[in-house]
């Protein structure tokens, strides 16, 4: 059973920092791509960052990129998303989702079938 489970929301002043996990269980790990994805209020879920199964390829939305780095500790069976230098328009639920893909995409949530529960980040003074 596919299980993901986020952690590391909170609230956070602009310009500040947070690391989100997404630790991954229940399927063979180097066959999966991870992405992170976020939903405001009222906005469709849009596509953060990714990372690929197949050769570690990460991409990057343009609004994150320069900000925002994922990894992934393969041992942990956990990918990390580093968020720095955060604006309040990054203020969203974050989910992470995975999908047995060799190259991720983060074009669009309907790439993945399965989904963490959500953590939710806040930038505001």
């Amino acid at each position: 059973q596919v299980q993901l489970v986020e952690s590391g929301g909170g609230l956070v002043q602009p310009g500040g920092s947070l690391r989100l996990s997404c630790a991954a269980s229940g399927f063979t790990w180097g066959y999966y791509a991870i992405g992170w994805f976020r939903q405001a209020p009222g906005k469709e879920r849009e596509g953060v960052s990714c990372i690929s199964s197949s050769d570690g390829s990460t991409y990057y939305a343009d609004s994150v990129k320069g900000r925002f780095t994922i990894s992934r500790d393969n041992a942990k069976n956990t990918v990390y998303l580093q968020m720095n230098s955060l604006k309040p328009e990054d203020t969203a639920v974050y989910y992470c989702a995975t999908e047995p893909l060799l190259i991720c995409t983060i074009a669009t949530p309907h790439a993945y079938d399965y989904w963490g529960q959500g953590t939710q980040v806040t930038v505001s003074s």
